[in-house]
């Protein structure tokens, strides 16, 4: 490498690259961390110091003590030659009192030469002197050897324990003129001497260990605070990291990096960048302009100029270039550029974008495949999806049994093409509605009898149609992919995708997006087909519920509809029955819910209406019994799903239209159900009703007057706490009463009440309309286009039989007065016309009359009347009802009523306010002539739908 090279990277080697990403200082966690950091690592410094100052210190202190000992060692010697060789010291040696000529001598000489003992002592190692006089005239004490060796005439220096102590003693000896050994003296120095000396020096000592130690301390605080400064708050490890990372990413990137200086010298390229320019490996260091790039693109790098996005070419590539400065936060002069290659940019831009639109294709067929239950529907939204997006021209074929409802079993034979669309419908292969024909060598036919999706991309190859399977080809179709819709391992059908002369043939990998739209739409044709198949058994159990005629009755003129909700056959009912006494019972309900459970509760309920309505019974008391019945069954279908629970069975709660009408696996509760029930007489022209939770009545009478009658509203059935109350009304002769649920009002675009406005206005601007006309013109004024629930209508215009054909009698609580009444109705009977049916008719009256004067209490009242039928009611004042039972020979009695029951077409008895009426119904001979009042209609049908 040129050493301009190695110049320029030792000199931006420590700095971080332009544009590197630093560690924010605005955030508190990773501030913290580095703060922490360069606290511990500036302790540690401190530390060190420290220590190092701490040893220099010992180290000092140790070599004082040394010199100082070594100085101890010099002077005592000294002192102790100098002593030893002083004039006069050999006489006083062998004088007769050595003591009293030395010791003051030594003392002089022990005070003016600093020294601690200066002892004096004779061949036999007997103190001659001593600073403690005491010891004068013991023998020296220490070491044997040395005490031999000082005995012995050598001089010695040695530090060991002596009379005063740890000392360092030096013995010279003392000879006399003629060389021979007087003595010898020794001088010592207290070792404590010596560390006094020591200790004298270490203040100075820490005064500048300290001082050193203070440098020090600046010295690397102000040192680690430059640092922390120039590496931007980071470590040595987050700096080598970062450094690792930054050289890692910069030459891991799909984007050419180059950095240069302020003179166009290029100072860094990544890998990318050497590969996309061509670069020479010695190529850092250089001028841009001398590394052969394009000239272009060289003079753009080297004036440093912002850049964003500009092309440039690049031998046989096109650059996207970036060019940043990087002295605008006080970095050094120069630039940062990013080179991007866009030709694969584009390349992996047109696959992304292809990714995109099958995802959007996915998703769209994931929302609208799936928003229909109907068959048809369904398989047209696959077809709108897939066409243009994915291909020119599908079909859409199921198999037979699934327009049926039912999951087909192979093998796969009969397809109808339920859908089809794009540019070729006009070809046969393509027209809906049709049946779907292939010949065994289609790939159509391979894709059911494999049950694998099939493509067909070559132009030449015949993609089968019947005999021709050339056919499609001459409208230009060259690309078939044919995919069987199977859903739990069942295959329902076929879905073809066709491209034709324009577009690009289909691929292996368009099986994926094929198999995926066919994969939902034949999760959403088995539900269609579910659905179907529950639809087509619920409104057949909804047919075989409701009345599929209308009972045969002369008291009103009725006629009826009946709508489905959109999801399904639900529970509005409605109901007429013929009651005696030229009475009808008007009922319609409505259960909460839809589907199966709900029609067939609906079932149960008119049932019990039906059945308590053979009691007789006022309104009110109808529906309390079947509030009771509501309430009991639905305490059973509780202890049920209980008992479901208890043994592991799970249940879960469903919603209805009313909240408390909740659902289970196993049926439907029935509390929260209305119904409106009313009885109208023809003979006095009164109309009974009474209502738990239900849609009052609307009167319309002849003249067009519409009244909406208060008639008191209690709970629904089965939630119990208050009676039902029942009202009286007396419409005219001709007028209409029109009972509905709540599905012909009910409407979310419509303002509360809106609904029974539009009701009236219909009913009061056509007041000569019959029954049948009235559903008609309601289904078509008032009906909301979209019902939330089944819409359920009754109108029943009303009939008074006329006076003359109604008779009445009272008798008198006497036996023998029965032959006058009896004479008297016979003369009645005859007047009508009905001389053929006058001897058994006067046969049951007087054994109705005879029964109730035996048995019964006053008063006693007779009625007949005439219509299609002769129909006799007697009433007293009792509440016995009388059986039928079959006498015994021998019984004098008890053959009247098995008399009436043979003779009569019904008969029956009910109970009143005062008592009870006992009534017979007599069909009248067909040679009679019929009454003018009784034309009343025969059977009719119940008509359903929109009309």
């Amino acid at each position: 490498m040129s050493r301009h090279a190695a110049t320029a990277r030792s000199r931006h080697r420590p700095r971080p690259l332009p544009g590197a990403s630093i560690p924010s200082r605005g955030r508190r966690g990773p501030l913290r961390s580095v703060r922490s950091v360069a606290g511990q690592v500036f302790v540690l410094q401190l530390l060190l110091i420290l220590v190092l100052v701490a040893a220099a210190v010992a180290i000092l202190a140790l070599q004082a003590r040394s010199q100082s000992i070594t100085d101890a060692r010099r002077r005592s010697l000294v002192v102790a030659e100098t002593f030893a060789r002083s004039p006069g010291v050999s006489e006083a040696m062998t004088s007769h009192d050595p003591t009293a000529l030395l010791q003051s001598p030594t003392e002089a000489a022990r005070k003016g030469s600093g020294v601690d003992s200066v002892v004096v002592f004779n061949t036999h190692g007997i103190r001659l002197t001593h600073p403690d006089t005491r010891l004068i005239g013991k023998r020296i004490i220490g070491p044997a050897w040395a005490v031999r060796r000082e005995l012995a005439g050598e001089t010695i220096t040695r530090i060991f324990r002596a009379s005063q102590g740890p000392s360092v003693i030096s013995a010279v000896p003392i000879t006399r003129p003629d060389g021979t050994l007087a003595g010898g003296v020794s001088v010592g120095v207290k070792i404590e001497s010596v560390n006094g000396v020591v200790k004298g020096r270490l203040p100075a000592l820490l005064g500048a260990a300290a001082g050193a130690l203070a440098l020090s301390a600046g010295g690397t605080a102000l040192v680690s605070g430059r640092l922390r400064r120039q590496t931007r708050g980071l470590g040595p490890a987050e700096m080598t990291r970062m450094y690792e990372h930054h050289d890692a990413v910069l030459h891991s990137v799909r984007e050419g990096v180059l950095v240069l200086a302020g003179d166009g010298r290029l100072l860094l390229a990544n890998q990318e960048a050497r590969k996309l320019l061509g670069l020479a490996p010695d190529a850092e260091g250089r001028h841009i302009g001398e590394l052969g790039i394009e000239p272009r693109l060289a003079e753009l790098l080297a004036s440093g100029r912002p850049a964003t996005d500009e092309v440039y070419p690049s031998g046989n590539r096109l650059l996207a270039v970036n060019v940043r400065p990087t002295d605008r936060g006080g970095g050094p002069a120069g630039s940062a550029a990013t080179l991007r290659d866009t030709t694969e940019l584009r390349l992996l831009s047109g696959r992304a974008e292809a990714a995109r639109e099958r995802l959007e294709l996915l998703y769209d067929a994931g929302v609208r495949i799936g928003s229909t239950l109907e068959l048809t529907g369904t398989t047209e939204k696959l077809v709108e999806v897939a066409v243009p997006r994915f291909a020119d021209v599908v079909t859409v074929e199921l198999l037979d049994p699934v327009l049926r409802g039912e999951e087909p079993t192979p093998p796969y034979e009969v397809l109808h093409r339920t859908a089809a669309g794009g540019d070729t419908t006009g070809h046969p292969l393509f027209r809906p509605g049709e049946r779907a024909v292939y010949p065994p060598s289609a790939p159509q036919h391979q894709a059911l009898r494999t049950g694998r999706a099939v493509l067909r991309a070559d132009p030449g190859e015949a993609v089968g149609y019947g005999d021709d399977g050339r056919r499609p080809l001459d409208h230009g179709i060259h690309s078939l992919i044919t995919v069987p819709l199977r859903f739990r391992g069942v295959t329902l059908g076929l879905a073809n995708f066709w491209r034709t002369r324009d577009s690009v043939p289909f691929e292996e990998e368009d099986l994926a997006i094929a198999g995926e739209l066919t994969a939902r739409t034949a999760v959403c044709v088995d539900n269609a087909r579910r659905y179907a198949r529950e639809h087509a058994m619920v409104s057949t159990l909804r047919r075989s519920l409701l009345p599929c005629v209308l009972p045969d009755q002369e008291a009103v003129e009725v006629a009826s509809r009946y709508l489905p909700a959109p999801g399904g056959a639900s529970g509005g009912w409605f109901d007429v029955i013929p009651l005696p006494g030229n009475r009808v019972a008007l009922a319609v309900g409505q259960v909460a819910g839809q589907g199966l459970h709900a029609a067939a509760t609906m079932g149960r309920l008119r049932t019990a209406v039906q059945n308590f309505s053979a009691l007789d019974l006022p309104p009110d008391e109808v529906l309390s019994l079947l509030d009771e019945l509501v309430t009991r069954l639905d305490l059973e279908h509780d202890a049920g799903a209980d008992t479901d629970t208890a043994t592991g069975r799970g249940t879960d709660t469903g919603t209805g239209t009313d909240p408390g009408a909740g659902t289970d696996g196993d049926g439907v509760r029935i509390a929260g159900a209305t119904c409106l029930y009313g009885i109208y007489d023809a003979v006095c022209g009164r109309f009974t009703v009474a209502r738990a939770g239900h849609p009052g009545p609307v009167l319309v009478s002849p003249d067009g007057t519409v009244d909406t009658p208060a008639v008191p509203v209690s709970r629904p059935l089965g939630r119990g706490g208050e009676p039902f109350e029942a009202v009286e009304l007396s419409p005219p002769a001709g007028s209409r009463l029109v009972l509905y649920t709540n599905g012909l009002l009910e409407d979310d675009d419509r303002a509360p009440g809106k609904g029974l406005e539009r009701l009236c206005r219909t009913l009061a601007d056509r007041p000569d309309l019959g029954p049948d006309e009235t559903c008609q013109g309601l289904f078509a004024t008032v009906l909301p286009a979209r019902p939330s629930e089944d819409v359920a209508l009754l109108v029943a215009r009303t009939r008074v039989l006329a006076p003359e054909d109604v008779a009445d009698w009272d008798v008198p609580f006497d036996v023998a007065e029965v032959a006058t009444i009896r004479a008297q109705c016979t003369r009645r009977i005859r007047a009508w016309g009905l001389e053929e049916d006058a001897d058994t008719a006067e046969l049951i009256i007087s054994e109705l009359i005879t029964n109730a004067l035996r048995y019964g209490a006053p008063p006693v009242h007779l009625r007949l009347m005439r219509g299609r039928s002769l129909v006799c009611e007697v009433s007293d004042g009792s509440s016995t009802s009388p059986h039928l039972r079959r006498a015994r020979a021998t019984d004098e009695g008890g053959r009247g009523l098995f008399l009436v029951s043979q003779l009569a077409r019904h008969w029956g008895t009910r109970y009143t306010a005062d008592g009870k009426v006992i009534w017979a119904e007599q069909a009248i001979s067909a040679s009679q002539p019929e009454n003018a009042s009784g034309t009343g209609s025969r059977e009719r049908p119940v008509f359903s739908g929109s009309g």
